[in-house]
């Protein structure tokens, strides 16, 4: 304990062993307050928030069974659950040492103690201290994020049939704790679709934790996700719990999973199988109960056959699987998404547009959107910034090429391949089903499986 920190109560009947507490502890912590009267410690933690509590497990003269110190335990913990105590007795054996953990105490103090062991427990349950405030205020702003601009599906839309199957599986899964694997380009939602999978769980009033493994070194990477000890590296000057202890009793959103190592794999797998995780610097693991949604941008079977990917993790990712369909595939979802972004970017920057054009949709219906949602939302917002009119035209949206993807440059006039183009394209956009594919073409379903018959599809 090299500098002073930590707030200390140090309650015993012993006024000796107190002078001694306090004489011992003034050099090593901003306060030390001492009280021999248990009765106080209510009024004492009223005004003062302790970070660790010493408590004496008997204060009745004579008496060694430690009730009095576990009664009193249970009155802290109703006071301030995350209370760190340390119990002090000399009568300590290993079976009152398991009693006090079980009841929620950190860790048991012998008198007689050691300078040095005593120093190194309440500097430990100090830096517990912190980490569970810390969690506590992640916990608390995940709950005001989720009430200020986490609403129901927002920017989560669609009336295209791709769209209809996700809002499904959601609905079907949303409940249960299957571990869930979101498939799909860059900026098609992914983490949108996560978010409703946990805002519909049971685990909706607990923490969503979100990590985008994409961007973590590989040399962080088990001390972000699993925790580290003080000391357990040259920059590890506290303990840090991981995301895995973070997110326990909520929901750990792993995204871009598929740009993991297979030697990170190895150790991601460890974890999920075991449910419980090991800090890095540390020996004993820690349990966590958590509901696991990953997610990728990759085509994850093809890096499975490429021996890139572990089977193995991949089964325990993915026991339900999403797959979004890119933007070019949700033609008629265009205009809901770009109406919806419209309201709010114009409430942002206070605005006067009042809608878009037709030509103006046009122009975004007709445009492939390699970056999918994410590049339109981009898009109505420059052009929500930049336009002078009430409404926005085709030229307030600044596009890289007005090409759509779904046409095809007519080399000849050959009507039976113009066809047979067309009723691929549409036939692949609704994933083979013959029924949306014939809504789309304007024919009916006998008529569609004639031509499809006729052209091999």
């Amino acid at each position: 304990m090299a500098e002073k920190t930590g707030k200390i109560l140090a309650v015993d009947d012993n006024e000796d062993i107190l002078f001694s507490l306090k004489l011992l502890l003034k050099k090593y912590v901003e306060t030390i307050h001492t009280e021999i009267n248990p009765h106080r410690i209510p009024d004492l933690m009223a005004k003062e928030d302790y970070d660790v509590i010493l408590l004496d497990m008997n204060f009745t003269k004579d008496a060694i069974s430690g009730k009095e110190g576990f009664d009193w335990l249970q009155k802290i913990l109703e006071i301030d659950p995350d209370a760190v105590v340390l119990f002090i007795t000399a009568y300590g054996d290993t079976e009152k040492a398991v009693q006090a953990i079980k009841a929620g105490a950190v860790d048991f103090i012998l008198k007689p103690w050691q300078n040095e062991k005593i120093l190194a427990t309440i500097s430990s349950a100090v830096q517990l201290r912190r980490s569970r405030k810390e969690t506590d205020t992640l916990k608390q702003k995940q709950k005001g994020f989720s009430a200020a601009i986490d609403q129901p599906f927002q920017d989560f839309i669609g009336v295209s049939p791709g769209m209809l199957d996700v809002f499904s599986t959601i609905r079907k899964v949303a409940k249960t704790d299957a571990s869930m694997l979101i498939l799909g380009e860059n900026g098609t939602g992914k983490e949108v679709v996560a978010r409703a999978l946990h805002r519909e769980s049971m685990r909706a009033d607990e923490i969503f934790v979100s990590v985008d493994l994409g961007a973590i070194a590989e040399t962080l990477f088990e001390s972000e996700l699993f925790g580290h000890e003080k000391g357990a590296f040259t920059d590890a000057k506290g303990e840090k719990p991981g995301r895995f202890e973070i997110a326990s009793g909520g929901t750990l959103f792993l995204d871009e999973i598929g740009n993991l190592s297979l030697p990170l794999q190895a150790k991601l797998l460890t974890v999920i199988e075991r449910r419980e995780v090991t800090r890095v610097g540390a020996n004993k693991a820690r349990p966590f109960d958590i509901r696991l949604i990953c997610a990728t941008n990759a085509s994850i079977y093809e890096l499975v056959a490429e021996g890139k990917f572990r089977q193995d993790l991949l089964y325990r990712i993915n026991t339900v699987e999403i797959h979004l369909p890119p933007l070019r595939e949700r033609i008629e979802d265009i205009s809901l998404l770009a109406e919806h972004f419209l309201k709010s970017n114009v409430k942002k920057y206070r605005k006067n547009i009042k809608g878009i054009s037709p030509a103006g949709l046009r122009k975004l219906e007709q445009y492939s959107w390699p970056g999918n949602i994410r590049e339109l939302q981009h898009a109505i917002e420059r052009a929500v910034i930049m336009g002078d009119g009430n409404r926005l035209e085709a030229d307030d949206f600044i596009l890289s090429s007005p090409r759509k993807v779904d046409e095809f440059e007519l080399e000849n006039y050959n009507l039976d391949e113009v066809e047979h183009k067309i009723i691929n394209r549409v036939m692949q956009r609704h994933k083979g089903n013959v029924s949306h594919a014939a809504a789309e073409l304007g024919l009916t379903r006998t008529s569609l499986y004639r031509r499809l018959e006729k052209y091999g599809l």
